[in-house]
């Protein structure tokens, strides 16, 4: 039976105007409007935001990040290729022809 009143309080609130749908529904609903409409205002900031910096300066920064790594790489491959691998190989091979 309460929120029967509650429902036909709320609809004669709406014809009055929000300040008697506050009144008349409480707290809660005020609150709920008012974070849609603080919400909504946000958006608007966003969506005006026309420099679109974040996009660019995130390319930039990853290409710059896959062009050090694949140069960090070339440089060990070559590292390994020509001087660590040939030492090792001929030590593995030192340490198999040991005759105590």
């Amino acid at each position: 039976m309460n929120i029967i009143k509650k429902i036909k309080a709320a609809a004669t609130a709406v014809k009055n105007g929000f300040k008697s749908v506050f009144t008349a529904v409480g707290s809660s609903a005020k609150r709920g409007i008012t974070t849609i409409r603080t919400r909504v205002a946000m958006s608007r900031m966003v969506l005006a935001n026309a420099r679109g910096e974040n996009y660019v300066d995130s390319g930039v920064k990853i290409l710059i990040a896959v062009v050090i790594g694949a140069l960090l790489l070339a440089g060990l491959y070559s590292l390994f290729g020509d001087t660590i691998m040939p030492t090792v190989t001929t030590k593995v091979e030192e340490m198999f022809e040991f005759k105590g």
